[in-house]
Formats: C-alpha cells, structure tokens, sequence
C-alpha cells in the first residue's frame, strides 16, 4: 500500500447534475363552439320572412301603378305622390261623389321633402273628381279651428274655381269645429251643412308675439340691433315697452284689419252667391251679420240662424244634400289617399327628427309663428 494513499472512505462523490425540468405543457385552445342550429334557422327565416315582404311590396306598388295608369293615374299637373280612389261604399252605382277631409290646423308647411302639403293635397283631389266623368259632387269634411290665413285662402279659392271650372257643387259638412280658417274654407261651398252642436263662427284675424325683454333683463342679456329702416324691427319680440311706437301699433292693426276686411269679403259674397242658386232651400245672410263676425264662437244652431250654414244635420245629411244637388239619387263614395311608393318609403326611411322636449300642459297649442296672420279660433282644445 502506498504511503500516500489516504486511508479510510475517500471524498464524497459529486452529485449527477439535475435534469433539466420538463417544459410546461402548451395551454389547450378548444374550437369554437359549433353554431346551434336553431339559431342558424332563426337568421335564415328572418332573411326569408324579409325578402317575402319586400317582394309583396314590390308587387302591390306595380298593382297600384297600373290601377292607377288604368284609372287616369295622379292628377295632371301634379309633383306630388300619386293619389289613388278608393271605395269607402260601394253602392253599386256608375255615379261617384268624392269625399276630401280638411281635418287639423291649415297650414302650408310641407309634410316631407318633396314639398307636398294640405293645400296642393286638397288642389290634387279636386282636380282628381273634376277630371272623372262619373263624379258628380265634393263633399267636404270640415274638423278644423282654421290656420294660416293664405293656406285657407288658397283652399277656398281651390273650391270655388272647381265648382265654376267643372260645374259640380260642393257640399260642406262641418263636424265637431269649423271655425275661422275652417269656416273661411267653407264659405265657397254650394251648400253648408252643420250639426246643432258645431263650434263654427270665429270670424276674424289673430296676429300674435311674445315680448321676451323682461326675461333677458333678468339674465343680463341685452340686444344689440343694426337696422335698415326705422320700422325694420317692428315686430321684434326683445324691445323695451317704451321702444314700441304707436306708429309700429298703428301698422299692424291696419295689417290685421285689411285681412279681417278680406275675410268678411270672402264670406259675403260666397253665401250670396250661394243663395241666388239655392233660393228658398238655402238660408241667406241675416241683415245684422257683421255684428256676429267679431271673433265669437257659435253653434250650428246660432250660425244657422244668422245665415252662416243652409241646413242642420250631419254627414249623412250633407251626403243626402250633395246627391240632390247634383241630380242622382244614389252613388259611389270615394277617397285619393295618397299612394306609398319607393320615392316616399325612402323618404320616410331616412327621415330624421330633430331633438325635442315637449312640455305636456294637457292640451294641444298651436304652432303660432310670430308676425303671421292666423284664421284661427284660439281654444285650449285645439
């Protein structure tokens, strides 16, 4: 043995070197869930359900089309949409008496884009049954307080140029209210009809504004105003009382009192002239009318007795009158409605309103403009 070999148990003998550890296994990424079937079918019905309702609109506008190509189409002249008759009763008869409603306040605004609105609407339809053979009369319903007075006065001027134009009378049959702008309306008409109970009368002109100074002199707000004229401004509605001249006051009465002239104008002449064709059938305008044109309401009974309406009744009854004044004993009642086509379904698919708050004090108010004159019956009601 050797002298230098050490004796007993040697150095500890290294530890093998450590595996390295095993690499994390990869996260599990599960498919996508399968679509459920019953979804699936839900979509494809829906795609098909639409697609049917768009074909059946398709069909029944070039229906409607060629009806109306049939029956002359719109009227001539028009740029507004197509009106199509319709039969509200049918009473198995050649002859047609055409109803056209005048419901709401009368105005000019425009309804959509294309500009249509209540007074060409009312043009097209008297157009319409004075262009059709088979319409002998116009029954013209009447639940309005009035309106704009250029928009009555275009309507009236409407039915009085179709009664002369084509020879066939109009029978007004005034319903719950028919007063001012709705009475002015009627006033051309051949024959009046109105229930005992109909507000009617309000025969006058309404110009109205509202003074707002009070109410920017509390938020520290003041106008600053450059003017042309010394009257440019009259009717602003921020001036101070003081700034409102009796000149300025003085002009706008004598605006208000050169309509209110016009409008007594308008129904002298009209009832006269309806009485020298209706004779002892009709009622002629009192002696004393006038005192009854200062803006009060009246019933149907008052305004019959003062000579405003021919006869009492109701629709029936003016229906009756229209039948005998036109000389047939039974006939068609029909309507234009506007027909709905692929111009006014866009237009009304992409019709935006603006944002509103409305303020419900329960009851309507009428849309006044300041420093526009109204035929119109000022009532909570309306």
């Amino acid at each position: 043995m050797d002298s230098d070999t050490p004796i007993g148990p040697g150095p500890a003998a290294s530890a093998p070197p450590a595996l390295p550890a095993a690499a994390a296994a990869p996260p599990r990424i599960s498919p996508p869930p399968a679509p459920r079937r019953g979804r699936t079918l839900w979509i494809v019905l829906l795609v098909v359900v639409a697609l049917v309702v768009m074909a059946a609109l398709a069909v029944s506008m070039l229906i409607q089309a060629v009806g109306s190509l049939s029956l002359g189409g719109g009227p001539r002249g028009s740029s507004g949409p197509t009106l199509q008759e319709v039969v509200v009763e049918d009473n198995r008869s050649r002859n047609k008496i055409a109803m056209v409603d005048l419901t709401g306040i009368i105005t000019s605004t425009a309804w959509d884009r294309s500009g249509y609105n209540l007074v060409r609407l009312v043009r097209d339809q008297l157009r319409m049954a004075g262009e059709d053979d088979r319409v002998h009369a116009v029954l013209l319903t009447i639940d309005s307080p009035g309106g704009e007075v250029l928009a009555s006065d275009e309507i009236a001027r409407a039915i009085g140029d179709f009664q002369e134009r084509y020879g066939k009378v109009v029978v007004a049959s005034m319903q719950s209210l028919a007063a001012s702008g709705g009475y002015y309306t009627a006033v051309p008409c051949r024959w009046i009809v109105a229930h005992e109970l109909t507000l009617t009368g309000s025969i006058g002109v309404l110009m109205q504004g509202y003074n707002y100074r009070g109410l920017m002199d509390k938020l520290g707000v003041r106008p600053e105003v450059f003017k042309s004229g010394r009257f440019k401004d009259m009717l602003r509605g921020d001036k101070l009382e003081h700034e409102i001249t009796a000149e300025e006051r003085e002009m706008a009465q004598a605006l208000v009192d050169e309509t209110f002239a016009r409008f007594k104008q308008v129904v002298r002449s009209g009832r006269q002239a309806a009485a020298r064709v209706n004779g002892e059938r009709g009622r002629a305008l009192a002696d004393n009318w006038e005192e009854y044109a200062d803006g009060r309401i009246l019933t149907g009974q008052q305004a019959y007795e003062v000579g405003f309406v021919d006869e009492l009744g109701n629709q029936e009854t003016a229906l009756e009158r229209a039948r005998q004044l036109s000389g047939i004993t039974h006939a068609n009642l029909i309507r234009y409605q506007r027909q709905l086509d692929f111009g006014s379904l866009f237009r009304l698919l992409g019709r935006t309103e603006p944002a509103t708050v409305k303020v419900d004090l329960g009851f309507e108010v009428p849309p006044l403009e300041a420093g526009r004159l109204y035929f119109l019956a000022p009532s909570p009601f309306h």
